[in-house]
């Protein structure tokens, strides 16, 4: 045997992600066609018909100032008035339905987001701390929706509209056309780069400091007891000002890149404008004959045109966050799952025989079985846990024992297929990896070592092992492990754990989850580590209890724990060595 758990057995941080898997979760964030293209069409119409506003409006204005007949004004009259209504109309259409597609996409998303996930829950997650873990799963998949929203809309609208707008200035003056298609392309290029340099990295890095961010605040949090009472509290209090600090000057670096990028298109916009003059105003009187209205359009037009293209450069630097925001979903929910971690769903091998992948085949009592089982944790190259023989029948009480490091949780692990193993692990005779890991589950049952209990009541706490547990199943499980007077005292059901079990002690927390897998009536109970937060003469008395207690029903019991267990209490006993050194 070797190490004991993630954290010591190897295992790097996240591995960077793969361009195939990043765009694997941008498809997951991107709505359907069907969904999109109304949102897209609503997008493009409102921003033609916003050049369009002022073009049919400086033509209207200019022509009426030469005070033509009436009839000659009407068709641009009505044009105003209709692109007016058409671009509030279809900005609304176009945010209505862009975000609708989006939203429900987000939905979709974190859907697929977390049935990739449970496969490698809880062993294949160890690479990655609880805090930064979360803001992945929530505020990276949240701003996943900005890539339809913010990037691919944006950068299609402004395509569009660039390329209708010169075509038609070009209509009215070629060499106005071209000023203003000139104007764009470079100011496209420069606020581009002026922006990238300037907040690139800044943009890159948003999402894995807010990530760290988080890990820190969450670290806090959860210590503070044990920070405050060794003195360390101001000391991580500095180091979590630091992660907010490098944070907020991401931020910022990021606000004046985008600054300095809107200074750019205004300077542009201007220029384009200018531009604009040079070459209408000697068209005037040239060949070309340029009316008074004509000049006004090619010349204001910019405007409208540059108000529009910046979305351009600000759709790419979303992108660049968008892009970093994915690349970290996609490390914590890799498109495959490892090696190491057993596939829910199982396939019958060639040879296998007949009955081998029916869930009745495992009785209800069954006999487990491992004859030289090993594990290894994902990432490590080195096995956790080798060379594990023993066997459990209905009723039998084995004891694991083993000092620290030996490998005792991974077999805890392995044994309820958080972990796939090499060697034999059979059921009933059935081996386990033919089955699926759901189906050992719900025969094998788990008591941690660290039981996780829900900041909620000792009801709720138990009723999710058996949801259709009445209260009298609850109290008379509850009196089983010994909390009956316990639990009555504290107010009953109703009564309150705390987050994560602060509220009891670390035997009453292992007494809840004894009770948890009595009320789902496991057949085999692997049982890891129950001393571990306890005093010895209070472990002594928790270990007599689980054992008895479980001993009362025939299931089989295997007991992990590297502290001696007396010879009355269990039927076998299993001693492994510690690890090399």
């Amino acid at each position: 045997m070797s190490d004991s758990g993630p954290s010591a057995s190897g295992i790097a941080g996240p591995r960077p992600a793969g361009r195939a898997e990043v765009r694997a979760v941008l498809r997951l964030a991107q709505p359907p066609a069907r969904r999109f293209a109304p949102g897209l069409a609503a997008g493009v119409l409102s921003a033609v018909f916003a050049v369009a506003l002022l073009a049919s409006s400086a033509w209207l204005i200019t022509r009426a100032a030469e005070q033509p007949p009436v009839m000659f004004l009407s068709m641009a009259v009505v044009g105003v008035r209709a692109f007016a209504l058409g671009r509030s109309a279809f900005r609304y259409l176009e945010r209505l339905a862009s975000h609708d597609a989006a939203f429900r996409q987000l939905a979709d998303l974190r859907v697929g987001i977390f049935s990739r996930i449970l496969p490698l829950s809880p062993a294949g997650l160890g690479g990655t701390s609880r805090g930064d873990l979360l803001s992945r799963l929530v505020r990276d998949v949240d701003d996943l929706q900005d890539f339809p929203l913010r990037v691919v809309q944006p950068l299609a609208t402004a395509g569009v509209l660039l390329s209708v707008s010169v075509v038609g200035v070009w209509l009215v003056l070629p060499a106005a056309g071209v000023t203003l298609a000139l104007a764009l392309l470079v100011a496209g290029l420069l606020a581009t780069v002026t922006s990238s340099a300037l907040s690139a990295r800044s943009e890159r890095q948003l999402a894995p400091l807010r990530g760290a961010l988080a890990g820190e605040v969450l670290e806090v949090v959860e210590n503070l007891d044990v920070l405050s009472a060794f003195g360390a509290l101001d000391a991580r209090l500095a180091t979590l000002a630091a992660a907010d600090d490098r944070l907020r000057r991401a931020s910022l670096r990021r606000s004046l890149g985008v600054g300095v990028q809107g200074a750019v298109l205004s300077l542009f916009a201007g220029l384009a404008t200018v531009a604009a003059l040079q070459v209408g105003i000697p068209a005037l009187s040239g060949p070309a004959g340029l009316s008074g209205p004509g000049f006004v359009v090619v010349v204001l037009v910019p405007m409208a045109v540059f108000e529009v293209f910046g979305m351009i450069p600000l759709a790419l630097g979303v992108w660049r966050q968008v892009r970093s925001s994915a690349a970290r979903v996609a490390t914590a929910v890799p498109t495959s799952v490892p090696t190491e971690i057993p596939a829910e769903s199982v396939t019958e091998p060639t040879d296998a025989p007949a009955d081998a992948m029916s869930t009745t085949s495992v009785s209800a009592h069954p006999v487990l079985e491992l004859t030289d089982v090993g594990a290894r944790w994902p990432g490590s190259v080195t096995p956790a846990v080798t060379g594990i023989t023993l066997r459990l029948a209905p009723g039998d009480r084995v004891h694991l024992a083993g000092p620290s490091g030996a490998g005792k949780t991974t077999l805890a692990q392995t044994l309820v297929r958080f972990l796939d193993y090499t060697g034999s692990y059979r059921l009933d005779g059935v081996e386990a990896r033919t089955l699926a890991p759901a189906e050992v589950r719900r025969r094998v049952g788990l008591c941690e070592q660290r039981p996780w209990l829900f900041d909620d009541s000792i009801r709720q706490n138990l009723l999710f092992a058996r949801t259709t547990a009445t209260d009298d199943d609850l109290e008379a499980v509850l009196a089983r492990v010994g909390l009956g007077e316990w639990a009555a005292k504290r107010g009953g059901l109703d009564a309150r754990v705390g987050e994560r079990g602060a509220l009891v002690s670390g035997g009453q927390a292992q007494r809840i989850a004894l009770a948890r897998a009595l009320l789902a009536d496991f057949a085999v109970l692997i049982v890891d580590e129950p001393t571990a937060n306890v005093d010895e003469a209070q472990g002594d008395v928790l270990v007599r209890d689980i054992l008895v207690t479980a001993a009362e029903d025939g299931r089989a019991v295997l007991l992990i724990s590297h502290t001696p267990v007396p010879d009355d209490l269990i039927t076998a006993r299993v001693v492994v060595p510690g690890p090399a050194r």
